[in-house]
């Protein structure tokens, strides 16, 4: 991954934090690695563990984010979530949301939709 990817990857995961507390929910975790891969954000509402996956691009040059949610990724954010919660023993009811963000040249949002239990 280049530095330009990371860039664009960390300010996605910033705006998805600010709005996940923006909407009430506690942030537990931030690139969380697993050891399938890492899990970008671990947010807890209520009494439910929420794993969000961002994707963030800059234009739609290369597709959309939501495609890049294939079957595979979403396989592996399955098997992600099931290792964090081994990990932290966790019992409770849980999901997989996923944020999709499209960058401005100017780093503001053009583009912006949360997906909700989306396994």
């Amino acid at each position: 991954m280049t530095k330009f990817n990371l860039q664009t990857g960390n300010i996605g995961e910033d705006i998805a934090q600010k709005y996940l507390k923006d909407q009430g929910y506690k942030i537990l975790e931030r690139n969380f690695k697993t050891k399938y891969a890492e899990i970008d954000l671990v947010a807890k509402q209520k009494d439910e563990i929420i794993f969000v996956e961002v994707k963030t691009r800059r234009g739609l040059n290369f597709g959309s984010p939501e495609e890049a949610l294939t079957k595979k990724k979403l396989s592996k954010l399955w098997l992600n979530a099931q290792g964090y919660i081994n990990f932290k023993k966790w019992q409770g009811p849980y999901r997989i949301d996923a944020i999709c963000i499209v960058l401005n040249p100017d780093n503001t949002v053009n583009y912006f939709n949360h997906y909700q239990n989306i396994t």
